[in-house]
């Protein structure tokens, strides 16, 4: 007897472990997308976090009255950046993952993207070699102390100028134009901010996006990943209902992806700048500065802005152009004592 009533029960056993193993998770409102480490075999992404919903109040992002940055002027190459010259090399910090903005052609193997080409452009204007830079990778929560640091010369990744971060670092005029906007997978039934509510979405750690996450979907989980790739496989994983981002970087993941789709309007509107450390007794980085926007002028005069961004983005979105120059006033330079000498 005792035999008869486990055969049957191990067949059921059996039955039901087949059947949880072939049923594949969806993302609609009877069945939670949320999967953590306690009960799955997929873990997180590597120094992933999950942040409840309300635990952290979103703090306002300044993308208006922002500080100007500084005038090229009139300087040459070597009195702008001498100690860069004598290096030889431009020591610039990328994300090596954000498809068509920074990443690694898996063919290839070589670095390719809008902030790569740009910081190209940065280095052909310092050493007519486009050629001489040193690609070193930060993570999206690293990019202000890697300039502090000064383990880089510049950071050119995705890094948005807000006026806080201008209390840290010093930033180029703007280079791109980007708008915030949600990702979600074809077949969820995301289609609005208001569809995040309970939902648990995606940013990177240290973000704008983060922040607006924050403040435009309180009610919902934020898993906090050191990259846009990991969102994507955590999308993908279904350990994550949306990805919260710029729509430049949005693109890209769309671009690796075909199941994914971008949702709703654009919930704000923002400019990259390229990251230099502030000038200061500790960093002499005025010239850096200048040379880095006679660049971004160059480039939007010349027609390379354009074919840069047609060749990445031109496909996938629509611009304006390039985003307004914003420089401060420059003190007038007093002429007194030069013409008494």
């Amino acid at each position: 007897m005792r035999h008869r009533r486990l055969i049957p029960a191990a067949v059921l056993l059996i039955v039901a472990l087949t059947a949880a193993a072939c049923a594949r998770p969806n993302h609609d409102e009877t069945e939670p997308a949320w999967v953590s480490e306690t009960d799955s075999a997929l873990p997180l992404p590597p120094g992933a976090a999950v942040e409840k919903a309300g635990s952290n109040p979103g703090k306002p992002i300044l993308v208006e009255g922002l500080l100007g940055s500084r005038r090229p002027g009139d300087g040459s190459v070597e009195e702008r950046v001498p100690e860069i010259l004598r290096r030889g090399r431009l020591i610039v910090g990328v994300d090596q993952s954000q498809n068509l903005l920074s990443f690694r052609d898996a063919t290839t193997g070589e670095l390719e993207g809008f902030e790569v080409d740009l910081a190209r452009e940065i280095a052909r204007d310092i050493f007519g070699d486009p050629s001489r830079v040193d690609f070193r990778f930060v993570d999206s929560s690293d990019r202000v102390l890697a300039l502090e640091a000064g383990t880089v010369d510049i950071v050119v990744r995705s890094l948005t100028i807000t006026r806080s971060r201008q209390d840290q670092i010093a930033f180029s005029t703007p280079y791109f134009t980007a708008r915030t906007r949600i990702l979600a997978m074809e077949s969820s039934n995301i289609s609005s901010l208001a569809d995040l509510e309970g939902r648990t979405v995606c940013v990177t750690n240290g973000s704008t996006a983060a922040e607006r996450a924050r403040s435009l979907a309180p009610e919902a989980d934020l898993l906090l990943v050191r990259n846009w790739a990991d969102c994507l496989v955590a999308l993908q994983q279904y350990q994550a209902d949306a990805v919260l981002s710029d729509d430049a970087i949005l693109s890209g993941i769309a671009k690796q992806d075909p199941y994914t789709r971008l949702v709703g309007p654009p919930l704000g509107e923002e400019h990259y700048g390229v990251g230099i450390a502030s000038p200061g007794y500790r960093h002499d980085t005025d010239g850096l500065i200048r040379q880095v926007n006679s660049t971004i002028e160059r480039v939007r005069e010349d027609g390379t802005w354009w074919r840069l961004y047609n060749r990445w983005f031109g496909s996938y979105q629509s611009t304006d152009g390039p985003p307004p120059l914003n420089y401060r006033p420059e003190p007038e330079r007093d002429t007194r004592q030069e013409d008494e000498a």
